[in-house]
C-alpha cells in the first residue's frame, strides 16, 4: 500500500485568519486564506488541489486505459474544475467535478475513444474516491 501524506494549519477565525499546506515528500506547500478559497485572491485552495488531483489521475489513467488497448496517446490535456458551493443541508460541498479532455491518439475511433473514457471514470482512483459527486466529461480526439 502506498501512503502519502499532506498536512494544514489554520490560524485565527474563518474570515481573517490563515493557514498553510504543504506535503510531506516536497514539492508542495502554499498559504491559503478565506479570500484565495472563496475570493479570486491569488494562493492555492483545497478546492484547486482536488482539481489538480482529478485532472493528474485521470490523464494517467486515461492513458493507460488506451495504452493497454494498443492506441498509445502522443499527449492527454485534462483540465478539472471542481465547484465549491453550499450545501443544501448546511455549509459547502464540492457539488461537482468537469473534466475537458483533449487526447492525440493516431488512428483511434471515437466509440473505441468513448468506451476507454467510461472506463476510466469507473477505474481512475480520483474519481472513485470522488464518487458522490457529480462529473461531467467534455473530450476532443484528435487522430
Amino acid at each position: 500500500m502506498i501512503e502519502r501524506i499532506a498536512e494544514a494549519t489554520w490560524q485565527g477565525d474563518l474570515k481573517s485568519g490563515n493557514g498553510s499546506m504543504q506535503t510531506a515528500r516536497g514539492g508542495f506547500e502554499s498559504p491559503f486564506t478565506f479570500a484565495s478559497r472563496f475570493g479570486d485572491k491569488v494562493n492555492v485552495s483545497p478546492e484547486d488541489l482536488v482539481a489538480a488531483a482529478h485532472a493528474g489521475c485521470f490523464a494517467m489513467a486515461l492513458s493507460n486505459e488506451l495504452s493497454s488497448g494498443g492506441h498509445v496517446p502522443e499527449r492527454v490535456h485534462v483540465q478539472a474544475k471542481a465547484s465549491l458551493g453550499p450545501d443544501p443541508n448546511g455549509g459547502f460541498h464540492i457539488g461537482s467535478i468537469d473534466l475537458d479532455v483533449d487526447a492525440t491518439v493516431p488512428g483511434l475511433d471515437r466509440d473505441t475513444f468513448d468506451a476507454a473514457l467510461d472506463a476510466t471514470l469507473k477505474g481512475c482512483p480520483i474519481s472513485k474516491l470522488y464518487a458522490g459527486a457529480t462529473f461531467s466529461v467534455k473530450a476532443a480526439l484528435h487522430g
